[in-house]
């Protein structure tokens, strides 16, 4: 017996030593893969999850007033709003943008854009379509095209070009950063600038860089729909603008503090 037991450990030890790949061919493992079955492959990939990789088909939409604030400057006080909306899918989207301002009584600017988006990558869009100008000057069509997206670090980027009448040439640069401070309370930095082709009086634009905006709001968020803030916001004309400016009579910089809501549905 003991001679017999010793022989059955080095057969198994001999076994465990060899590489399965070394098994002569007539040796089948002790317990083969059972083949994959159809049911193997349902629970695996259950039907629900297949919504999730591809919807592009669905319409959906969005409307986000980003800015509806009322201020007070160092020249009066009134009011400023700033909207977007969109509709489609994952690729295509019809955008409408809307943005504008009054102060004693009067609309000094009032702009509507237009816009067909297709996305190019997660994270940016081309857009291109046209903007109705209503202020400041008379109503003016231009032609627009841009793109926008969450650049590196997580910065809302917006840059747009305008072509009118004239041979006119409108540039926008908008740079949007969200700082949370807490889970419910941002601070939102935000910086504009706009470009000009050539001198347009009728509508207080000098060619080169016209303005800079910089603003630094800070937002509750009660619910992620509603959110009050507060904040300032610092305007300088630069250039032509700063001197059509100061011969309309109006002033080339100005700084705001601002209360408003920034809400979406």
């Amino acid at each position: 017996m003991p001679p017999a037991t010793d022989d059955a450990h080095a057969h198994h030890r001999s076994e465990a030593a060899q590489p399965a790949g070394d098994l002569p061919a007539d040796h089948p493992p002790r317990e083969p893969l059972p083949p994959i079955t159809d049911a193997d492959r349902a629970a695996a990939f259950p039907a629900h999850l297949h919504g999730h990789d591809m919807h592009g088909d669905a319409i959906r939409s969005f409307v986000r007033i980003d800015r509806l604030e009322a201020f007070d400057g160092d020249h009066g006080s009134g009011q400023a709003w700033e909207a977007d909306a969109w509709i489609g899918g994952d690729t295509d989207r019809l955008w409408l943008k809307a943005s504008g301002e009054r102060s004693a009584g009067r609309t000094h600017a009032a702009d509507l854009d237009v816009l067909y988006g297709r996305s190019i990558s997660p994270w940016w869009d081309v857009v291109a379509g046209a903007r109705q100008s209503f202020r400041p000057g008379p109503s003016q069509t231009f032609a627009a095209v841009g793109i926008q997206g969450l650049a590196p670090y997580m910065f809302e980027v917006s840059a747009m070009a305008y072509a009118g009448e004239g041979g006119q040439v409108i540039g926008e640069l908008e740079l949007e950063y969200e700082l949370l401070l807490t889970n419910r309370l941002i601070l939102q930095p935000v910086v504009e600038l706009e470009l000009a082709r050539r001198d347009d009086p009728a509508r207080g634009i000098g060619s080169g860089l016209a303005k800079a905006e910089a603003g630094l709001r800070l937002r509750y968020e009660f619910t992620r729909r509603f959110a009050p803030y507060i904040g300032v916001v610092h305007e300088r004309a630069y250039g032509d603008t700063r001197d059509l400016r100061d011969a309309m009579g109006e002033a080339p910089d100005d700084t705001r503090i601002v209360i408003g809501l920034r809400t979406w549905f």
